[in-house]
């Protein structure tokens, strides 16, 4: 009865975190703008993107190289200086990163937010006309990715990557799992002959 018990356990918890395991990948090809060019949609992969200030572009432009199909997203062409795009996520989310190209004498880097709270901030990333990733560095949920360099309209963002919501495992679901383990283990040990 015991090997019952403990198969079933073993499966519901692989079963629980597998569905964890994949992610949503947001490409850009889908946004389709006159001359090439539109803005990000505010509500683009369920995500807000509002306060981004970022354009996609699906022309071919050197050196912003797509990683994937044609769409990519850059911010305005404005003033040059540092510049910052905020991007938010409608649910905890775990981001896991993106991937860059453009001119090699800038850089790029994630700062990622909980609740207001800076939790993390990435690597620094200097790009180059290749697409490199660049992880976000940090596995806990965050609502928040700012994207910053030193330059406006010095990169190309593609292959936007995170868990969706649904896929983050909630901490009272977790909770909820790992005292229904004990349990189970409890009333194994309570059982005469063990």
């Amino acid at each position: 009865m015991h090997s019952i018990i403990r198969n079933i356990a073993f499966s519901a918890a692989i079963a629980l975190f597998s569905s964890f395991a994949s992610a949503a990948v947001l490409n850009f090809d889908d946004i389709v703008g006159p001359d090439d060019i539109a803005a990000v949609p505010g509500n683009y992969g369920g995500l807000d993107w509002s306060k981004s200030g970022l354009n996609v572009i699906t022309s071919e432009q050197y050196p912003f190289t797509p990683r994937s199909g044609h769409g990519r997203v850059t911010t305005d062409w404005i003033d040059g200086g540092p510049v910052a795009s905020t991007i938010r996520f409608l649910a905890p989310t775990v981001f896991n990163g993106a991937w860059f190209s453009g001119y090699g004498d800038s850089s790029v880097r994630f700062d990622l937010y909980f609740q207001g709270q800076l939790v993390a901030t990435s690597a620094e990333l200097m790009l180059a006309e290749a697409p490199a990733f660049l992880d976000a560095g940090w596995n806990s949920a965050i609502d928040t990715v700012v994207v910053s360099t030193g330059f406006q309209a010095s990169y190309a963002m593609d292959d936007f990557t995170f868990e969706s919501p649904a896929q983050v495992p909630e901490p009272g679901s977790l909770a909820l799992m790992l005292a229904g383990i004990g349990v189970v283990g409890t009333l194994r040990r309570r059982r005469p002959g063990h």
